[in-house]
């Protein structure tokens, strides 16, 4: 070999005497050196973290400040989010529980070492790559969580909770760590511990719960709120699916045998959602909206919204809010009589007032009582919009007319489609709207729907009858969408929260976005005149006169309202911009949207029309509990309000203070 000569060195690298890749590649003794520096390096460093790392303090979970909502005004809706926690010795919750619980989420919690590595490494590369790290925690490292840190996704606390884990597991009883991991999860309805989910979801103590029970209390622990069965038909399937596979699971190992596992054969239904009192009326609502716009907005959980301390400012207006509640009351007590008339029975009402200019929800009615009735009727999607749904093909048509250039002929067509669509609205003729679908293209038209401001997931199949209202939207979503005619033909997104501190910090995520022109203001401006002419069909004729009455003409003054029984006109007389469903719709439902505004006038390119007062949606419906379908509005409220259709502007009537 050449050049072996010289000097010996320490370290052999490059190595002399060999030629070509030889030269560069490390002997197997340099690799094995390699290899022992790393590991006694990662040792060294172990040992002196594991040393450094003290188990902390409990933390204060139980003596968190409840969560606050604030009225828009600044002062204060309701405090919520005290912890509901009753801690419980080990031997107070059945075995079966335990096992449940083990099997569920860590079958080898009493030989493990309190932590998983492939856990770890697998929440590590979620947490790199953007999604979520949660998951594949051993009972040992979600009590850390639970216990001594904070929920935060990060690295560093993973790397906390992998330590404080491993101490924990040396220096504690296994029987200790379960005690304190079973009297902190959070397993949804407000419940921290398992004593408080036996009493929110079976109305029992924890020690009167049987294996059945456990198993689905053991399910919660993946997340309740899409295992908690009383939340929804998905939930309930998921909740089921899971209960099984915990108790098949439970045999494979060998905690439970065959036997009584057969004796587990009907799923534990949980006892009904009941809400706290202090959410009573439309405050629960309220909530919900508004906690549903912090979850789009932050990615926050209904979890961290529990552990409490936050404090959430509203768009919410007191004094609308109760107006409106008050309205729908009234009008329900003179109209609705369940007693009377079997067709008044299931009646329920949904409304929402959203600010055109920035897509603030000011108010809404949810129900009767939030801790009562626990469907949000303002903000469901089940009830069809009828005759409500047309402006949205006219406005379609408005866009046709701006954007078509050509030959006199095209452009005097497109003229003619708009001026019959317009003529058709206001006389409640459905069969130019069913053409329009065709001509227009019904894509068209919904992608128009959902500029505006409707959810396109609460949009109808595209088929012949699309046009009519078919669609499914909410109050709140009616309401905005009606709010970009008023707002010059710029849709602002609705938000129900100005802003949200925890501990004094403000929490990011409640920027709001610029409103974007879904229509030119001169189109805005046909569409509200449009709307003002239907309005003052609708709001300027009065009941009484017709009820029964007939004018010099012996016609039903109604027959100009297009059969619509007419309610009192807006505040100072000025023009409301309307819509609305129609007897002759046939649809299990009743609609008024109505926006005040300034003195219309003919359409032109001049400033865009702005609404001083929000545009209210109201619906109605009739919904029996466990049916299918809405059931049918023919003769509700007696055989003068036209299959219901003048119940709702009735409310927005009162709500206006007109009535």
């Amino acid at each position: 070999m050449k050049g072996t000569k010289g000097r010996r060195r320490f370290i052999d690298y490059p190595r002399r005497g060999r030629e070509g890749p030889r030269h560069w590649l490390p002997s197997w003794r340099q690799w094995l050196s390699v290899f022992a520096c790393g590991v006694l390096a990662l040792a060294t460093a172990f040992t002196i973290i594991y040393a450094n790392v003290d188990i902390p303090g409990e933390n204060a979970l139980a003596r968190k400040e409840a969560t606050v909502y604030y009225w828009a005004d600044g002062s204060q809706m309701v405090s919520v989010g005290a912890v509901n926690r009753q801690n419980v010795p080990l031997d107070r919750v059945p075995e079966s529980v335990q096992r449940a619980v083990i099997a569920a989420e860590n079958e080898t919690f009493y030989s493990d070492s309190g932590v998983s590595l492939k856990g770890i490494g697998r929440a590590v590369v979620n947490m790199v790559s953007g999604e979520d790290a949660q998951g594949g925690s051993t009972i040992t490292q979600q009590f850390v969580k639970n216990t001594y840190l904070s929920q935060d996704q990060t690295v560093t606390r993973k790397v906390k909770e992998f330590f404080i884990a491993l101490k924990l597991s040396n220096q504690r009883d296994k029987k200790e760590i379960l005690r304190g991991y079973l009297n902190t999860s959070w397993f949804g309805r407000d419940s921290y511990g398992v004593q408080a989910a036996a009493h929110a979801y079976y109305g029992v103590d924890v020690k009167q719960l049987n294996a059945s029970q456990g198993a689905l209390l053991a399910a919660l622990l993946k997340g309740s709120e899409l295992y908690d069965p009383g939340l929804n038909k998905a939930n309930h399937e998921r909740a089921e699916e899971r209960w099984k596979w915990i108790l098949d699971r439970e045999v494979e190992t060998g905690v439970m045998t065959a036997a009584e596992r057969a004796t587990y054969r009907e799923f534990p239904e949980p006892r009904a959602l009941v809400k706290p009192t202090s959410q009573a009326g439309q405050t629960g609502y309220l909530i919900d909206v508004a906690n549903k716009f912090i979850k789009s907005a932050t990615n926050l959980t209904d979890k961290d919204l529990l552990r409490g301390g936050y404090r959430i400012y509203t768009t919410f207006d007191k004094a609308r809010t109760r107006r409106l509640e008050k309205a729908v009351t009234d009008v329900r007590k003179k109209t609705i009589d369940p007693k009377q008339r079997a067709a008044d029975t299931f009646v329920e009402f949904g409304a929402a007032s959203v600010r055109p200019g920035d897509g603030a929800i000011l108010a809404l009615y949810g129900g009767t009582d939030a801790t009562k009735h626990f469907i949000n009727n303002a903000d469901t999607s089940a009830v069809p919009a009828g005759s409500a749904f047309k402006p949205f093909v006219l406005a379609a048509a408005a866009q046709e007319l701006s954007e078509r250039s050509g030959s006199p002929s095209v452009m005097a067509t497109a003229d003619r489609r708009f001026g019959a669509l317009r003529g058709a609205l206001l006389n409640s003729q459905s069969q130019p709207f069913v053409q329009a679908g065709k001509s227009l293209g019904l894509e068209k038209i919904r992608d128009m729907a959902v500029a505006a401001g409707l959810r396109k997931e609460s949009m109808a199949r595209l088929e012949q009858t699309f046009p009519l209202g078919t669609s499914a939207p909410s109050a709140i979503r009616m309401a905005n969408a009606y709010g970009t005619f008023a707002n010059g033909g710029r849709h602002a997104e609705p938000y129900a929260v100005t802003k949200m501190t925890l501990d004094g910090e403000p929490v990011d995520g409640f920027t709001r976005p610029a409103p974007k022109e879904v229509l030119t203001p001169f189109q805005a401006r046909q569409m509200a005149g449009t709307l003002e002419s239907l309005g003052w069909l609708t709001t300027r004729l009065k009941p009484e006169e017709t009820a029964d009455a007939t004018d010099a003409k012996g016609t039903d003054p109604a027959d100009d309202a297009g059969g619509r029984q007419a309610v009192p006109a807006a505040p100072d007389d000025k023009p409301v911009a309307a819509g609305a469903t129609l007897p002759g719709d046939r649809q299990k439902s009743a609609w008024f949207i109505g926006t005040p505004g300034p003195t219309g006038g003919a359409p032109d390119a001049g400033e865009p029309v702005t609404a001083g007062e929000p545009t209210t949606a109201i619906t109605m419906f009739r919904n029996k509990p466990g049916a299918p379908q809405l059931l049918p509005m023919q003769g509700v409220g007696g055989p003068k309000t036209e299959l219901g259709t003048s119940i709702p502007p009735q409310i927005w009537a009162a709500y206006q203070g007109t009535s």
